[in-house]
């Protein structure tokens, strides 16, 4: 495969259907995106394995969802990794890239040598899909269960969705010939077209009752749900990162009596929403006591993003309902700071 080949498939998802059996999918390749993502911060080794798996679903999940602003994917537990997150932003625009940001918060001292997944815990695995102003926030949550994200994400399908999927990940520092060492990720998402729900009330044959993918599907489309998943079972490691096999070469060898037919490839790069605006906008809710204590001994407030470790500095004064003076250093009006406390009280 060509130099050309490998940069035309970097950063990109591919959707897919096997037109034999109905099933959908998506073939992802993160290369500049995931390194960006894990550069910003020194993860030990088992915290950028979650971080590069969370980035990956996100990016396979993302463009499924008929998205007009936000898909996050959100991972709490109570062990060493607490929390690990990742947006996906919707394009902006037709032809345009859709963006990825990653991050997760850890306690380096309990850290350990167990598999990366038995470092967080127990806590839970949520989706949430945010349409933008004027909408109600979608959140769904399943338990961290299956031993690994990727096993969170087919259980949430089944149990929230009640659509059989399967996804197969890998990540990992990838050196070519006269370049320097950097991540790369890539996986395959399979996914069913929607099947008749279950009853409510009725248990799955899964861990604690939840609901898999032999609880949903019967007959002939259990059956090329497996055979599809037998054929996924085949993949190498290499085969999925690349970067010297193509998703549309990866299509053929897995599926090619599937009959795979693909769809336009979506773009994406990673992008950060932080702004200077929003951090004020999210320190507006306090009162000029609360600022204070924030304050520095230099006499500033400062603040970082998790995501892509933005530093910003501001006054004080600033800051809150009860700030004295505008985000440029001048006064402000009795008249125009009333009606800022009065919005804060609303």
């Amino acid at each position: 495969m060509s130099m050309i080949n490998q940069i035309a498939w970097d950063d990109t998802v591919l959707p897919f259907q096997l037109d034999r059996s109905s099933i959908r999918g998506r073939v992802a390749r993160l290369d500049g995106v995931l390194d960006h993502i894990l550069s910003r911060h020194a993860y030990p080794a088992p915290v950028s394995a979650l971080v590069a798996e969370l980035a990956l679903l996100t990016a396979l999940i993302g463009p499924t969802v008929k998205l007009r602003w936000k898909l996050s994917l959100q991972v709490r537990g109570n062990g060493a990794v607490r929390t690990i997150a990742a947006d996906f932003y919707a394009p902006e625009a037709d032809g345009t890239p859709a963006r990825i940001r990653a991050w997760a918060s850890f306690d380096e001292d309990r850290l350990d040598d167990r598999p990366a997944f038995e470092q967080i815990g127990e806590g839970y695995f949520a989706i949430l899909i945010d349409q933008g102003s004027g909408t109600t926030p979608y959140q769904g949550i399943t338990p961290l269960a299956g031993g690994s994200l990727s096993a969170c994400a087919q259980t949430y399908f089944a149990q929230s969705e009640q659509l059989p999927t399967r996804f197969q990940l890998a990540s990992g520092r990838s050196q070519l010939t006269g370049e320097a060492e950097h991540w790369r990720a890539g996986g395959v998402m399979l996914q069913t077209l929607p099947a008749q729900p279950m009853t409510s009330g009725e248990g799955g044959s899964g861990e604690g009752g939840l609901i898999e993918a032999a609880d949903i599907l019967q007959g002939a489309e259990s059956e090329d749900w497996n055979r599809a998943n037998l054929l996924l079972d085949t993949v190498e490691t290499l085969e999925l990162i690349g970067p010297t096999v193509g998703p549309t070469d990866l299509l053929l060898r897995l599926f090619h009596e599937e009959t795979p037919r693909v769809f336009d490839a979506q773009r994406v790069e990673f992008g950060c929403s932080c702004t200077s605006e929003r951090v004020r906008d999210t320190l507006s809710i306090y009162s000029a006591k609360d600022i204070a204590h924030m304050t520095t001994p230099e006499g500033i407030v400062t603040a970082d993003c998790q995501f892509c470790g933005a530093h910003y500095e501001f006054d004080p004064q600033s800051l809150g309902f009860e700030a004295t003076v505008d985000a440029e250093g001048q006064p402000i009006g009795s008249e125009a700071g009333g009606d800022a406390t009065d919005r804060a009280a609303e």
